[in-house]
């Protein structure tokens, strides 16, 4: 059993000649201390080498029919699955230009013939040994990666647990319910997809800030956790007085974010973004809205976007104070505001979009039992 081991353990060199008697040669040089495996052919090495078990060093032969051992390297160097394997060109051609041409195909070292065993063991032995530390070095880069890559996403998976933790926090004590995190997020993203492409925005909307943005959506309201439940739950039309303190839901959620910038080393994108929507989604493209009275291009495209998928949700949904207005009614109310409450091209692009609004809606919808619940608080 020991023996069938140690023979599985030593590495496979593939000897490629179109001449039996090196074949032969080479085989009883190397068979006691590797296993081998022969082709008189660059067709038949190929082959070999691609199959299952392929070689951990192949000694190739240059000048053969069809063939030449030169395009075999090319092809063996071309191909992922192969293009690993040292290659030794073992050849009667001893011109230097022959052995450039060699290794600008790929091999890793050129001997010419006649051979001296000594010398093809040392070198064979020193690329296998070279070829084993490279092996190990692979897999252990593979195995790194593969673990910060696990690493990675189990703190991604922290990181969205504890942001739709806090966003609930905040809708537990609204009128709203979870669902409307789920909606507004999903209506961010595909608005800001839609957007991608436009002149104005294909800058700043790539991929990663769309992901972000979806991301850092569900906290737009976390603010309101430090707004009294007298003023937060009130079922009727806010006093001038009790509205200027539900204003402050902005800045508070502004302030909580920034408390916790200042805790990380470096800035973060998403604690960026969260910080824009939380204090920006109440402002107008008009001018007319709060914390800041920001008007136009003043407002942070991520808190624009929130703007106008926060009133779409708010527009459909019911609350104690009101009834959900259908679809058709909310989309015309935001085209009403095209200019005044909303961005002239969001609006635009919510309009040709309108459809997934209406799909993310019936997809997330609140249940009865939900909007119960959220009646008795």
């Amino acid at each position: 059993m020991s023996e069938a081991l140690n023979f599985a353990d030593k590495p496979t060199v593939l000897i490629v000649d179109d001449t039996a008697e090196n074949l032969t040669l080479m085989n009883g040089l190397l068979k006691d201390t590797y296993r081998t495996k022969v082709a008189n052919t660059g067709e038949r090495a190929l082959k070999v080498a691609q199959g299952e078990g392929p070689p951990d060093l192949i000694l190739l032969d240059i000048m053969m029919p069809g063939m030449d051992g030169y395009e075999v390297c090319r092809r063996l160097k071309s191909d992922a699955k192969t293009a690993a394997i040292p290659v030794i060109f073992l050849t009667a051609k001893t011109e230097v230009e022959d052995e450039q041409q060699g290794f600008d195909v790929g091999a890793v070292d050129y001997i010419t013939k006649p051979i001296s065993p000594p010398i093809v063991l040392a070198r064979v032995k020193t690329q296998l040994t070279l070829k084993a530390a490279a092996d190990f070095l692979r897999d252990k880069n593979a195995y790194l990666e593969s673990e910060v890559g696990k690493r990675t996403r189990e703190v991604q998976v922290v990181q969205d647990v504890t942001i739709m933790a806090m966003a609930s926090l905040a809708e537990t004590r609204d009128n709203e319910t979870g669902n409307h995190i789920r909606r507004t997020q999903n209506y961010v993203r595909a608005l800001a997809k839609k957007l991608q492409p436009h002149p104005l925005f294909k800058a700043y909307l790539d991929d990663d800030t769309i992901e972000m943005l979806y991301k850092s959506a569900p906290l737009h309201d976390i603010g309101k956790v430090g707004i009294p439940d007298a003023i937060l739950l009130k079922p009727g039309k806010l006093t001038p007085e009790e509205f200027e303190v539900m204003k402050t839901h902005t800045t508070l959620g502004r302030d909580a974010i920034v408390a916790a910038e200042k805790l990380i080393d470096a800035p973060s994108t998403f604690l960026r973004l969260a910080r824009e929507i939380a204090h920006y989604h109440q402002e107008k493209y008009d001018g007319s809205g709060y914390p800041e009275k920001l008007a136009g291009d003043a407002i942070p495209i991520s808190a624009r976007l929130m703007a106008l998928a926060d009133v779409y949700d708010a527009l459909i949904s019911k609350r104690v104070y009101k009834a959900p207005f259908p679809h058709d009614k909310a989309v015309a109310m935001i085209r009403e505001g095209r200019g005044r409450h909303f961005d002239p091209h969001m609006t635009d692009a919510f309009l040709l979009i309108e459809h997934e609004f209406a799909e993310i809606a019936a997809r997330f919808a609140d249940s009865d039992a939900e909007v119960a619940a959220k009646a008795r608080v």
